[in-house]
């Protein structure tokens, strides 16, 4: 123990150590970047293409199925889910883990290069998938009349957000847009004899502007600039196009109007749409807090100028705010969890010297731990604090425990220096031991798949980190500290027993003394092991826990092909519903095309009336209840950690009537299952759709080409932009389209066409025959499938899950065909079996480093003995508190398994030095009981002490935090107090030789 006494030696150079280490932790905690989930981007990407009104068909046949054989020939895309819509494809990505990034750039090259070949495509979008969003601040502007709050967004509001140099984008949605609108009269087109593709032609060549080359005067040169820009309605009117018979005015064919532009708001507030929807989006150099402080004040600023007049500027959604809550929570709980900790530890060694020394060792360990947090470039997240928040129990362990020794060695009479010695060299193997099984417990974590893995990675090294940290400090401060300024409370001799030790040497002493007495207790133990395991059906379970902010955004599949005036009509009804629940404030909704997507805020602090839990429970009671009445396909929560609907089955094969047998059969199964809603087909909706047959002799006849009267045809639907006016500062778009509307299939077959024969009616060329065309069509690598999706009420997804699965493994589908959960059950199942192999290799690790702790291959066992009674503690505590199993409880069991070897750890350790200085194993056992049991009680009530704040937490990240603290105090506590019986029983049985001649097994 050289390095021991050089530190006990040079406790100036430690004490400076730790004046630095403050410092610098201090410095790290300010300089970090604050921010709600870590910037993460993962091993994914999505590509989504718009193509207009196409048919799904088409979309499937001429973009869905060539561009997902191009890019599954990419290496490193290991697999792509397809959605085919009306007129769009989307897809989503699975890249190589670790290499996403680098794939992705091929996957954008390889998109951009074979779409050029597709026709019909309007426009583009790829990504990669990550924690990122465009837009974490949300204000909206209402109340007032929309010309004056266009304006202020527009002119005032805009502007001066985006000159900050925290803000990257401003979007504005739901003001007045205004177009020029050039209504063309058709009999007047045709009695001129014009072509529409030559007006639109002269129209565009006309609004030009361009520097055409350069003239030399004297010495200077300047350019030579042709401008015919439009400028005002007048400018279009006067627009001459060419005639045979001469020039006309484009008003003399055309009806010319500044006008809004219908449909250009989408955003509802309380079922109104008199308001500005306003998204504000950060640099990437800034965080979210950054961010909202700087908009807020600049907003005070505008208020100050008296610019918010008439109408209201309303702050709905900050992200910065739910940071900002979940640090002060956290941190909060943190605090509660030390000053628990130090209370514990005053109760047992009823010294206030000791309790410093302690008190001392946790902020250093802290600020230690910001420190190395700050070097590796780690935030203060939601992830990264509760990592901290479950070390703060753990951080005490190590220095209770030296500290402990080197008291007892001081009880013992021994001088300072040699107690300091003695005390750390007893307890320094363990100490490490412990640290070591602790932290190797979370590398298997490193093998969990998908988006959660990364998050659960983050964690883990934020708990190894602490530990470490903790670790360093208890071989540190605590040795230099302990010589001089420990002190005994009372140096008279020392009661060696009390009356709890004594009770608890003669359970020892009764459970070693004879081996059938061992067996008992180790069968008693099974037992009770055996009978819980019964109880795991009864425990709520799910993938990710909800995140309780006062706030939730919901997604609503609404049916295709909807009117303007029905999906005003459903958001007003979406609004009534709201509007009834208790505890909701205010509700936006936003229309984005097949989806409506709702922001719902809810109150907050004092009058708060219900626990959120409940208030999204009738929220999606209520919005499910109108899937009857009104065309609503689903209703989700966007901010759930599952993948779409909660359940979700797929039935894969190439045949669509077959497919929708199949559904039809499964969903009445689906049927008979308490507690899923709104369940629905993929393919159930389906759109009627016009196929046009060509009468290729009566086209001949007219002397027309097929080609002619395609465009024929889509010039009568026309109704797009072509240019755009410079008007009042802002650019205005043009658009071109006919007085009269082609709406009706009569509308289409009268239509006329100029033909050699003279004009003749379409309805003598084509004949319009209808057919229903799915609206939805899904492929899983390139394989169609089709999707039966449900929600969940009144129970866990886990009991679901079990049902579902059931039914799939009685259901015979015919020889092509397959059935398969997807969604939230594919996802829960698929975590679930990684679970497991985790669980299995972090066993593994720990005996591995046993192994070579003890030499010997059979004491690694007995110390692991401990484990199934730490499943009962877990499943226990879960049951009796109702928390759910998920993926985070599901860290708190990995975590808590090298939580509590650290105490069977401590106890085989002494009971071997024991051996060696010539006990008998009885004696040794009992011994090592005494010795052990306060610290083993100490370190395991401040581990339960510190975490109890985040298991009673609430407010934003509460739902996170309090089912992995959960999981490891009940199996914590449970498991220790087992552990004094069971390891001294496990022991005893394998026992046979003296230590001194056991050299391994």
């Amino acid at each position: 123990m050289n390095v021991v006494k050089f530190i006990v030696q040079k406790k100036i150079l430690i004490g400076l150590i730790v004046v630095l280490t403050l410092i610098v932790g201090s410095f790290a905690v300010f300089k970090s970047d604050k921010e709600l989930l870590p910037a993460i981007v993962f091993d994914g990407a999505y590509v989504i293409i718009g193509a207009g009104e196409m048919s799904a068909i088409e979309v499937e046949r001429n973009i869905t199925n060539p561009l997902e054989q191009e890019l599954l020939s990419i290496e490193g895309v290991e697999g792509i889910i397809s959605t085919t819509n009306i007129g769009t494809s989307s897809l989503q990505l699975t890249l190589e883990k670790g290499k996403g990034s680098k794939i992705y750039e091929e996957v954008e090259a390889v998109v951009n290069s074979s779409t050029t070949q597709m026709s019909g495509i309007q426009w583009i979008e790829t990504g990669q998938s990550g924690t990122t969003q465009n837009y974490e601040f949300f204000m909206d502007i209402s109340n007032g009349k929309m010309e004056e709050m266009t304006s202020f967004a527009k002119d005032v509001l805009e502007p001066r957000l985006e000159a900050l140099p925290e803000v990257h984008d401003v979007l504005l949605d739901g003001g007045i847009e205004h177009e020029v609108a050039i209504e063309l009269n058709r009999e007047k087109i045709n009695t001129h004899g014009l072509d529409i593709t030559h007006v639109i032609a002269t129209i565009q060549q006309l609004n030009n502007e361009a520097t055409i080359g350069e003239i030399q005067s004297g010495d200077e040169i300047s350019s030579l600039r042709w401008t015919t820009k439009l400028n005002d309605i007048d400018d279009i009117k006067n627009i001459k196009i060419r005639t045979e018979n001469g020039f006309i005015a484009l008003e003399d064919i055309a009806l010319i109007t500044f006008q809004p532009i219908e449909g250009s708001s989408y955003v509802w507030k309380d079922g109104t749409k008199n308001l500005i929807f306003v998204q504000v989006g950060r640099t990437s150099e800034v965080t979210q807090i950054d961010m909202a402080e700087a908009v807020r004040e600049e907003v005070n600023i505008i208020r100050q100028e008296n610019l918010v007049k008439n109408f209201d500027l309303n702050e709905m959604v900050a992200q910065a705010d739910y940071v900002s809550e979940s640090i002060n929570g956290v941190s909060k709980n943190i605090i509660i969890g030390s000053v628990i900790a130090i209370v514990i530890l005053l109760l047992f060694l009823r010294n206030i010297r000791a309790t410093f020394i302690v008190g001392i060792a946790i902020p250093t360990s802290v600020l230690l731990t910001f420190t190395a947090m700050w070097f590796f470039e780690y935030s203060f997240n939601i992830l990264t604090l509760i990592g901290l928040g479950l070390g703060i129990g753990m951080m005490v362990d190590s220095s209770i425990v030296i500290l402990e020794s080197i008291y007892r060695k001081k009880e013992q009479g021994l001088e300072p220096f040699i107690a300091v010695i003695r005390g750390t060299k007893e307890v320094a193997t363990a100490v490490i031991a412990s640290m070591l099984t602790t932290i190797v417990v979370f590398l298997p974590i490193a093998m969990l798949g998908g988006d959660i893995g990364q998050f659960m990675i983050i964690l883990s090294i934020v708990v190894a980190i602490t530990l470490i940290s903790s670790v360093i400090v208890s071989f540190t401060l605590i040795p230099a500290l302990s010589e001089n300024f420990l002190k005994l409370s009372n140096r008279k001799k020392v009661k060696s027993h009390n009356r709890f030790i004594k009770v608890y040497s003669k359970l020892v002493s009764w459970a070693v003394r004879k081996k059938r007495h061992s067996l008992a207790i180790i069968g008693t133990f099974i037992v009770i092991f055996v009978s819980s395991l019964f109880l795991v059906t009864k425990i709520p379970m799910t993938i990710m826990p909800d995140f309780f902010n006062r706030y939730a955004e919901i997604m609503i599949d609404v049916e295709k092909g909807l009117s303007p005036e029905e999906k005003e009509q459903l958001v007003q009804k979406i609004n009534e519903e709201l509007s009834t629940v208790q505890d909701v404030k205010t509700n936006y909704v936003m229309d984005s095309g097949g989806m409506l997507y709702s922001i719902i805020n809810m109150t907050k602090e004092d009058n708060i009336t219900r626990k959120q839990a409940d208030v999204n429970d009738e929220i999606f009671r209520s919005l499910r209840g109108l899937k009857d009445k009104y065309p609503i396909k689903s209703v989700q929560n966007a901010m759930s950690g599952g993948a779409g609907n909660p359940v979700q089955v797929n039935i894969t094969g190439n045949d669509f009537e077959k497919l929708e047998t199949l559904a039809a059969t499964f969903i009445k199964e689906l049927n008979s299952i308490e507690g899923l809603v709104g369940i629905t087909n993929s393919m159930e909706r389906t759109s009627p759709e016009q196929v046009i047959k060509l009468n290729q002799s009566e086209i001949e006849k007219a002397g027309l080409t097929q080609n002619q009267v395609k465009q024929y045809l889509e010039q009568a639907f026309l109704d797009i932009p072509i240019s755009q006016m410079s008007y009042m500062e802002e650019n205005i778009p043009v658009t071109i389209k006919w007085d009269e509307k082609t709406k009706t299939k009569s509308d289409v077959l009268n239509l006329t066409i100029p033909t050699l024969l003279g004009e003749k009616k379409l309805q003598d060329f084509i004949e319009l025959k209808e057919v229903n065309t799915p609206n939805v069509i899904n492929h899983s690598d390139g394989e169609r499938y089709l999707s039966i999706s449900a929600d969940i009420e009144d129970k866990d997804l886990g009991s679901i899950n079990r049902e579902v699965q059931a039914l799939i493994d009685e259901f015979e589908p015919p020889t092509g065909y397959s059935i398969t959960v997807s969604g939230g059950l594919e996802q829960q199942q698929e975590l679930m079996q990684e679970m497991i192999i985790v669980l299995a290799i972090a066993v593994f690790l720990v005996y591995l480093v046993m192994a070579v702790q003890f030499n010997h291959l059979i004491q690694p066992l007995i110390v692991m003995s401990v484990i199934p009674m730490t499943i009962v503690g877990v499943i226990g505590g879960l049951f009796l508190t109702q928390r759910e199993l998920s993926v985070l409880s599901g860290m708190g069991i990995v975590m808590l398994i090298g939580i509590v070897l650290n105490n069977a750890i401590l106890f085989i350790d002494r009971t071997n030095q024991l051996r060696k200085d010539g006990y008998d194993v009885q004696g040794a056992l009992i011994n090592a009981g005494k010795d052990r049991i306060r610290p083993i009680l100490m370190t395991t009530l401040t581990t339960a002490g510190g975490m109890l704040p985040l298991a009673l937490a609430g407010g934003t990240s509460g739902n996170y935090q309090a089912p992995m603290a959960t999981v490891i105090i009940s199996g914590l506590l449970f498991a220790t107090f087992i552990t004094l019986l069971l390891i001294p029983a496990v022991y005893r049985l394998v026992s046979q030789q003296p230590m001194t001649e056991v050299t391994g097994l």
